[in-house]
C-alpha cells in the first residue's frame, strides 16, 4: 500500500519532443497566414524544411556524427520554419534555400552544432538575406481582398520557381510593403500616424491580416507557457518593454509614434516573444538573466523600428542581445552552493 503513496518522478521530455511541441504551437499562426495571404507560405516552409534537414545531414556526416540521432531532434526543422515565417512568402525558391542552408551550416554547425551556437540560427539566416538581397525581401503578399489581383497556388508556384507572373500582371499588383514599412515611409513624408492608419492595409490593431497572424502566434505561445515548454520571463519582459517604450513615445507625440498595441501585433513581435527569444541555447538560463535579455531585445526592437533603417528590428535585436548573453549570465548566475556559508564561517574566526 505504501507504494501507492510514493513520489513518482516523470521522465523529462526529450529535445525531439520539446521541438515537436514548439512546431505544433506554430500551427495556429501558420493556418491564419494561409487564410489571409494564401498557400505560398506552405511552399516556403516545405522548401526550408527540406533544405534544413538536407544541410543538417550533410554537416553531420562531414563531422562524423550520427546522422539519424541528431537529425531526429527536430531542431533543424524548427530553424527552417522560423526562417520561412520571417521572410516574404512569395520569395524565390533559391532565397529560402540559401538562407536556410547558411543558418544550419554556418550559424549552427560552424560553432559545434546544437547547444554550442551563440547566435540564433534562423535570425542569422534572416540577417544575411535582408542585407544581401534587400529587393527580394520586400515582396510581401497583399492580404486577400485588398489587392487588384490575387494569385492562385499554381501562379504562386510559377513565380517562386521560374519568376513568371500571369499575363498583364505586375509584381506591384500582388505585393505591397509591410504595415511597419508603410508607416515608416509615410512618416518620412510628414503624414500623421492617425491618417496613415486609416489606409485600407491597416486593421483594428495593426496590419490587415498580419494582426490575425500575430494573434495565432500569441495563441501558440500561450500553449507553450501552459505546457511549461517556456517560462513567462522572456515574453513578458520583451512585450512589456516594447509596450512601455512605444507608450512613452506615443504619449509624448501621438502624431509621429504609433500606439503600443500596434507594435505588439506588427511584424515579428509575437513570433519573437514566444518562439525566437525563448531559444534556450542562445539565451540566458537564469530567470533574472532572461528578464534582462528580453527587456534589452524589446527596447532595441522599438528603437530600430522607430529610428533605424529597417522596418522591423526583431532579428537584429535578437542577435545583438545574443552577444550580451555571456555577460548577462556572468552577473546573474547564482553563487556556488556553500560558498556563502564558508565565507561567513571564516568571519567568525574559523581557520
Amino acid at each position: 500500500m505504501s507504494a501507492l503513496f510514493s513520489p513518482f518522478i516523470s521522465k523529462p521530455d526529450t529535445v525531439s519532443a520539446i521541438m515537436l511541441r514548439v512546431l505544433l504551437a506554430l500551427l495556429p499562426g501558420i493556418a491564419l497566414y494561409v487564410w489571409h495571404f494564401g498557400p505560398a507560405i506552405l511552399v516556403s516552409i516545405a522548401l526550408a524544411s527540406l533544405t534544413a534537414l538536407g544541410t543538417e545531414a550533410l554537416m553531420l556526416r562531414l563531422r562524423n556524427r550520427p546522422v539519424r540521432h541528431f537529425l531526429g531532434d527536430n531542431s533543424a526543422l524548427l530553424t527552417g520554419w522560423l526562417l520561412a515565417l520571417s521572410i516574404p512568402p512569395l520569395a524565390p525558391w533559391w532565397l529560402v534555400v540559401v538562407g536556410t542552408a547558411f543558418a544550419i551550416a554556418i550559424a549552427k554547425h560552424l560553432y559545434g552544432g546544437l547547444g554550442n551556437n551563440p547566435f540564433n540560427p534562423a535570425m542569422i539566416g534572416y540577417a544575411v538575406l535582408i542585407i544581401s538581397f534587400p529587393a527580394q525581401m520586400t515582396h510581401w503578399l497583399t492580404p486577400h481582398g485588398l489587392g487588384p489581383v490575387e494569385l492562385g497556388l499554381l501562379d504562386q508556384l510559377k513565380y517562386m520557381f521560374v519568376g513568371a507572373l500571369p499575363p498583364n500582371v505586375t509584381l506591384d499588383a500582388v505585393t505591397m510593403a509591410t504595415p511597419l514599412d508603410t508607416l515608416k515611409t509615410r512618416l518620412h513624408l510628414d503624414e500623421p500616424v492617425g491618417q496613415i492608419l486609416e489606409m485600407p492595409i491597416y486593421g483594428r490593431l495593426a496590419g490587415h491580416g498580419s494582426e490575425m497572424v500575430s494573434l495565432g502566434f500569441l495563441l501558440g505561445g500561450l500553449y507553450l507557457l501552459a505546457a511549461r515548454i517556456i517560462t513567462w520571463h522572456v515574453p513578458v519582459a520583451f512585450l512589456g518593454t516594447l509596450f512601455a517604450a512605444a507608450g512613452i513615445f506615443h504619449l509624448a507625440d501621438p502624431t509621429h509614434y504609433a500606439a503600443p498595441l500596434f507594435h505588439w501585433f506588427s511584424g515579428a513581435a509575437m513570433l519573437g516573444a514566444f518562439f525566437i527569444l525563448t531559444d534556450p541555447v542562445t539565451g540566458p538560463t537564469t530567470n533574472k538573466g532572461k528578464l534582462i535579455f528580453a527587456a534589452g531585445a524589446g527596447l532595441l526592437t522599438y528603437l530600430i523600428r522607430a529610428f533605424g533603417s529597417f522596418p522591423d528590428g526583431m532579428a537584429f535585436a535578437t542577435l545583438l542581445m545574443n552577444i550580451c548573453v555571456p555577460l548577462i549570465v556572468l552577473y546573474t548566475q547564482p553563487p556556488v552552493f556553500g560558498k556563502k556559508a564558508k565565507a561567513s564561517g571564516k568571519g567568525k574566526g574559523q581557520p
